[in-house]
């Protein structure tokens, strides 16, 4: 699969799955405190996705089972949502999340504190969104994808945060993972020349301890190597001539 340069109709349907996200992820944001399962946080952001007539992207995708990931603290991403397990004060709540509009996927991520936690966590989860800035000064026609990749990479080394290296941002349109790769440190080579009408999912995933993960027996959860919290922060961005649209972030 080759990138995709969006035409100007393309680009309005995808702004509004993005907008449709941001609003999910809104109104999801209220629930994540601690008492309230991970299942039930699922069904929540389900029933938000379908009251706009959009299509959780995640749900049985390669056959992942639910409409959300969900991953708390040493967990870094595609947590399976589970009745059993119930949200604590302090964790650090990883919500992943993305929908279909008219055929045109989003793809955004929040790290969520639950209740008060120590300042360590407090700490990853502001940085790693700040990683995120870092990049997108430079997502703009004309520069290189390394230039994303290594700014990300440079932010995280100047906090002294892990970064997962087995995990990349990825390209989105039609389908939800579509090339370009992008990784959130520097690469060998500069990668692409970003062109108007590309659209990308930026997503740092940063760890207090060292970047190594492993994967559960599920399959699917990304666990920390060494049990550090891990903290993630994703959007959907539009490469303009300008400076990035983030597409699933009218307001901060």
């Amino acid at each position: 699969m080759s990138v995709t340069i969006k035409s100007e109709h393309e680009i309005a349907l995808m702004r509004e799955a993005g907008h449709i996200l941001e609003k999910v992820h809104d109104g999801l944001a209220p629930y994540v405190k601690p008492g309230i399962s991970t299942k039930e946080l699922d069904q929540i952001g389900y029933d938000l996705i379908r009251s706009f007539d959009c299509v959780p992207n995640f749900l049985n995708y390669q056959g992942f089972p639910a409409s959300f990931c969900i991953s708390l603290n040493d967990e870094v991403v595609h947590g399976i949502p589970k009745e059993d397990v119930i949200i604590q004060e302090g964790d650090l709540v990883k919500i992943d999340a993305g929908l279909i509009y008219k055929g045109y996927h989003s793809d955004a991520a929040r790290t969520h504190i639950a209740g008060k936690t120590d300042l360590d966590s407090e700490f990853l989860a502001e940085m790693t969104k700040r990683c995120f800035f870092a990049g997108i000064e430079y997502a703009r026609a004309g520069n290189f994808l390394n230039d994303i990749c290594k700014n990300i990479g440079a932010c995280a080394a100047k906090y002294r945060l892990g970064i997962v290296r087995d995990l990349t941002g990825h390209g989105i349109g039609t389908h939800l993972h579509e090339d370009p790769m992008i990784p959130n440190y520097p690469m060998k080579k500069r990668g692409i020349r970003l062109i108007p009408g590309m659209t990308l999912a930026i997503e740092p995933m940063m760890n207090l301890g060292t970047g190594d993960v492993g994967w559960l027996d599920d399959g699917w959860t990304v666990v920390t190597a060494d049990g550090e919290n891990s903290a993630h922060y994703e959007n959907t961005v539009l490469i303009t001539d300008g400076e990035a649209e983030i597409l699933t972030m009218t307001h901060d």
